[in-house]
């Protein structure tokens, strides 16, 4: 790849692959694409959203034609409610009248919703084709590496899934330049998450970078989602199925996961939810122990890059402590959370009581501005 591009590689012995990182990777996607033996004899079928699809289908589409693929696409409603199995079942329906076969591959371009969809389409389609990952949005990053795809039920999210990794994941930082503000900010929360489990010196440069990073400045973004990826690299590496280590990418989630569940998937983007978690968590850090420094740096670093660090207090309680019941990170009656013990290192906690995750909800509502 030429200058100005990071590469990284997912360690997965036979099944290892690449991700791409820069401005204009997306102009080199059919060289890639050949490069990682996808063929060109079967059709393959980019799955975007409706806002995607507007700026960047176009694109892709003709990179790929102009390379000598056969492109299919496939157009999906933006939004959490495509991750559906009425949404499979409608694309598993266009891959099949247009002659999709176990050469295939699937492109998931866009966010992690579109990768999350996309991917299981890939999944499922003949029992597994190859699939490559082209996220569109900073929050992507996290989802587009590491082959967890997955649909949702209406009690639960991603509880229909599968683990299958992608080719290649193709990461333009020019796709990122059309990102809502919002939306710019949600996704610099996995950002802040990797740093927080795994390399404090991250947090600090993402404290002392912030501006550059709201801002969209390609260089400081271009770094930022480099460490992001390999951190979740490094991790996925040493324990692909979420046997243990892997867990700890979920920092945040369990709470995260039930305040999207009640409030439902709308008025908190995922990486709000998770940077509430992420509070809650370095909450529950202090009261077990932890030093005060993994709560006051952990919310100062959220709020350093526009997140939310306060519970809408509208939200019941007892709602969010059901939802998180549902939550596949609850086994066998004791709640596992992901407690960090100091900034950059987190550990397991699988007997946390729920009395006790009940007042740390709590006091996120009352938390301070």
């Amino acid at each position: 790849m030429s200058g100005g591009h990071r590469e990284l590689t997912v360690e997965l012995g036979e099944r290892s692959y690449p991700i791409y990182i820069g401005e204009g990777v997306l102009d080199e996607a059919g060289n890639l694409f050949t490069e990682r033996g996808i063929s060109k004899k079967s059709p393959l079928m980019i799955i975007t959203d409706a806002n995607v699809a507007e700026r960047h289908l176009g694109h892709l589409a003709n990179v790929l034609t102009s390379a000598g693929f056969t492109v299919v696409t496939a157009v999906v409603p933006a939004g959490e409610s495509s991750k559906s199995l009425t949404e499979l079942e409608r694309l598993i329906g266009i891959a099949l009248e247009h002659g999709l076969d176990r050469k295939s591959a699937i492109v998931a371009l866009g966010g992690g919703v579109v990768g999350d969809l996309a991917g299981f389409v890939a999944a499922s389609f003949m029992r597994g084709i190859k699939f490559v990952q082209v996220p569109t949005t900073i929050l992507a990053h996290d989802s587009s590496v590491g082959g967890k795809v997955a649909v949702n039920h209406p009690l639960a999210k991603n509880i229909i899934g599968a683990f299958h990794q992608p080719e290649l994941v193709l990461y333009d930082l020019k796709t990122l330049q059309t990102l809502p503000e919002r939306e710019v900010k949600a996704g610099l929360s996995e950002v802040v998450k990797h740093g927080l489990i795994w390399d404090a010196s991250f947090v600090t440069w993402c404290d002392e970078n912030a501006d550059k990073l709201t801002a969209l400045d390609p260089d400081a973004l271009g770094y930022a989602l480099y460490k992001g990826c390999s951190v979740k690299a490094a991790v996925v590496s040493k324990d692909e199925r979420e046997n243990d280590l892997r867990a700890i990418l979920n920092l945040g989630h369990t709470i995260g996961h039930a305040l999207e569940a009640v409030a439902g998937y709308g008025e908190l983007l995922h990486g709000e939810a998770i940077a509430i978690g992420m509070v809650g968590a370095a909450r529950l850090a202090v009261r077990l122990g932890a030093p005060e420094e993994v709560y006051t740096v952990t919310k100062h670093v959220l709020q350093r890059v526009g997140l939310p660090v306060r519970l809408p207090a509208h939200l019941p309680t007892d709602e969010i402590m059901r939802a998180m019941m549902h939550d596949k990170k609850f086994q066998e009656g004791t709640m596992v959370f992901i407690v960090p013990t100091a900034i950059g290192v987190v550990e397991i906690n699988k007997s946390v009581s729920t009395s006790l995750i009940r007042e740390i909800v709590e006091q996120l509502k009352q938390e301070a501005i």
